[in-house]
């Protein structure tokens, strides 16, 4: 079991929540995503360890960005 965290940047309600979340949960392994609206933390736990870059190309593709990776 691997987990990762990140900082979403420009989510601003419930919607963009769900987009993110529907996103990374999409990607190969991932058994479980939070995404926090306030902090704009994003947790995703999976199998196996999901790259960076797959992760940061699911939140872009919901139309948001990872900070600070």
């Amino acid at each position: 079991m691997s987990t990762a965290s990140y900082t979403v940047v420009g989510m601003t309600c419930g919607h963009c929540v769900t987009a993110v979340t529907e996103e990374v949960s999409g990607l190969p392994g991932v058994t479980d995503v939070s995404v926090d609206l306030d902090s704009g933390g994003l947790t995703v736990t999976s199998d196996t360890p999901v790259g960076d870059d797959d992760v940061r190309a699911a939140v872009e593709e919901a139309g948001y960005e990872v900070a600070g990776r």
